[in-house]
């Protein structure tokens, strides 16, 4: 008798996943590939252009704009984050009344559907008839311009987004602020450091691999912005909230030009590799 092929177990479980990964990896990223040197809208057969999508992402100054308006997000966004999912992890951290509640309430946000979250502060903004503006005009104050103005619409999705998953960076800071020894601040407590020189040469210090975590995390989230300025602005006022994201969207979706949003993805998508890369690098630094 011949001898039958065998499959182990562990070969059979990876089917699903191997498929998956060439129906909704491979696949599109290979076809990216093929459509950045054609024109196409979908409806009409594929066009070759050679490089000329290419050159138009560097003549294309739109595209230079939503770049710079990610930039200024991300400025503000990861900072902002950063240090309010710091502080609050270390108020969890201590032995506070209703600490498991409020761990729940911090973290409640983040599995909050993005649009749901994204319409409620767009009523929150609103000029006219939004909450801060009425309790600023309460207090004697003028109406703030939140998302009608170009200075103001990207600080406040800035501000949206940071309350929107600041919760999850909480957990992660205070997994690690768990980990620390507690014997290195009794130590420091005994030779005399305060609160403060403890928080400064043990805390973040021994934080550091946790802040590359989040740090990592926070910049691919911040490339990624699209639901917010989508919903709250459509890109505007003025362009001034038009992401990277959003404009590949409008380029593929409501204009057809799938091979040049395609060419703007595979170049954003670089500068996002570039740029996590080189944070790994100057950030992360080793712990002893």
């Amino acid at each position: 008798m011949k001898n039958r092929l065998k499959i182990s177990p562990g070969a059979l479980l990876s089917i699903p996943y191997i498929a998956h990964l060439l129906v909704f990896f491979v696949y599109p990223v290979i076809f990216s590939v093929i459509i950045v040197f054609h024109r196409w809208d979908v409806v009409t057969p594929m066009e070759f252009v050679g490089f000329k999508n290419f050159a138009r992402i560097f003549a294309d100054e739109v595209f230079l704009q939503s770049l710079i308006n990610t930039g200024v997000f991300l400025l503000l966004h990861i900072p902002l984050q950063i240090v309010i999912a710091l502080f609050f992890a270390v108020q969890l951290n201590d032995r506070i009344p209703l600490r498991g509640f409020f761990r729940t309430v911090y973290f409640l946000p983040v599995v909050v559907s993005g649009v749901v979250v994204t319409i409620l502060f767009q009523q929150l903004f609103s000029y006219e008839t939004g909450v801060l503006n009425q309790i600023i005009t309460a207090i004697g104050g003028t109406r703030i311009p939140w998302l009608v103005s170009e200075y103001w619409a990207m600080p406040s999705i800035a501000l949206m987004a940071t309350w929107k998953n600041v919760g999850l960076y909480v957990i992660l800071f205070l997994a690690g602020l768990q980990s620390i020894p507690k014997e290195l601040y009794e130590a420091a407590e005994l030779d005399g450091a305060n609160a403060l020189q403890r928080f400064f040469k043990i805390t973040l210090p021994m934080l550091n691999p946790t802040v590359v975590t989040v740090v990592v995390l926070s910049v691919i989230g911040g490339f990624s912005l699209f639901i917010e300025p989508y919903v709250m602005t459509g890109g505007g006022p003025m362009n001034s909230t038009l992401s990277a994201m959003l404009y590949i969207y409008n380029q593929a979706f409501s204009f057809g030009h799938m091979g040049y949003a395609a060419t703007m993805g595979l170049f954003f998508a670089a500068i996002i590799f570039t740029v996590v890369s080189l944070q790994r690098k100057f950030v992360e630094t080793e712990v002893y």
